[in-house]
């Protein structure tokens, strides 16, 4: 690998000491670094300058998401480093392990069919509150060829051309988007199992992680319109999920327990379904029926974003973030 060949682009709003850590583990690996900050009012533009990346100020005339961020940052990075082939994508509240990049890029140089790479993303503070629990249970995926990547990810900067990048107007949910792109293309999206980043998710409030499920069922339900007719059928599944039992099942037992209630019993199905959940991640892993508790609560959560998405569609409303972090 020649130091020419990658560059990183962080994306970053208000990130605090996260992104200072965030810094230093990059510049420890390379100095192709570019920072795409999103309106930060903590000093995280000078803290970026000082470590030597290179800084893009977003317009703040256009509606901040972390896709348009990304996109500039590759802009930016292309202009700097012209014989860029690469891009590491790494969101401002991770670091980045420092073997991380050698490994993806022997990975992906051999494989000329893969345009996504990525690894293990942990939660830094798992047990600093439940939601952080939560957040690293929800990393641990399968390893080998997925269906997606999330925010860290090295690219294949060829691949990621043809298809446009990122949708930039797109608040959550960009990162499936642009691999469903992708797949229709013939490229493959791998996990590898190595350890790439540390993930400080700096949940300590139900309010939080209630809206960053809230911003999911948005992402759910804008990415799931926008590829309807793609055999890939992104979050078909999901959708459907969010609204029985955050609509449906609860309306039906609510008028079916006016016309009798007994009715009211069929309520039971939900700590049936939470058991179901604890069952199939494993009864004896920690914070599991936390686990599966929350996960069925979400599903209120989520199609609140559904049906936020389709209000705001409807009334012809321009995106603005939905953001958990305070």
């Amino acid at each position: 690998m020649k130091p020419e060949d990658i560059g990183v682009v962080i994306i970053g709003r208000n990130e605090g000491e996260r992104l200072v850590g965030c810094l230093a583990s990059v510049k420890a690996v390379t100095e192709n670094i570019v920072y795409v900050d999103s309106g930060s009012a903590d000093g995280s533009v000078t803290a970026a300058k000082q470590i030597g990346a290179f800084v893009v100020i977003l317009d703040l005339s256009k509606p901040f998401t972390a896709a348009r961020a990304r996109n500039e940052g590759v802009d930016a990075l292309k202009a700097l480093r012209p014989s860029v082939r690469f891009v590491q994508f790494v969101d401002g509240d991770c670091t980045l392990a420092s073997d991380w990049i050698d490994k993806a890029f022997n990975f992906i140089a051999q494989r000329e069919d893969v345009a996504v790479v990525c690894g293990r993303r942990r939660e830094r503070y798992p047990r600093a509150s439940i939601y952080n629990l939560l957040s690293d249970m929800e990393w641990d995926t399968p390893v080998g060829e997925s269906p997606a990547s999330g925010g860290d990810a090295l690219v294949r900067l060829k691949a990621f051309e043809a298809v446009g990048g990122f949708r930039p107007r797109l608040i959550a949910g960009e990162e499936p988007e642009l691999c469903v792109r992708l797949r229709e293309r013939g490229w493959k999206i791998w996990r590898l199992d190595a350890e790439m980043t540390q993930h400080d998710a700096a949940m300590s409030r139900f309010g939080q992680w209630w809206v960053r499920s809230v911003r999911s069922g948005y992402g759910f339900a804008e990415v799931a319109r926008l590829h309807r007719t793609s055999p890939f059928r992104i979050w078909a599944r999901a959708i459907p999920s969010a609204v029985f039992w955050g609509g449906v099942l609860p309306a039906t037992v609510i008028v079916a327990g006016l016309i009798h209630p007994l009715f009211l019993f069929a309520a039971l199905i939900y700590p049936i379904k939470i058991f179901w959940i604890a069952i199939r991640r494993g009864v004896g892993s920690p914070g599991v029926w936390t686990y599966a508790g929350l996960m069925m609560l979400a599903k209120f959560a989520q199609l609140r974003g559904i049906v936020k998405f389709y209000w705001r569609l409807a009334r012809g409303e321009t995106t603005e973030l939905i953001e958990y972090k305070g």
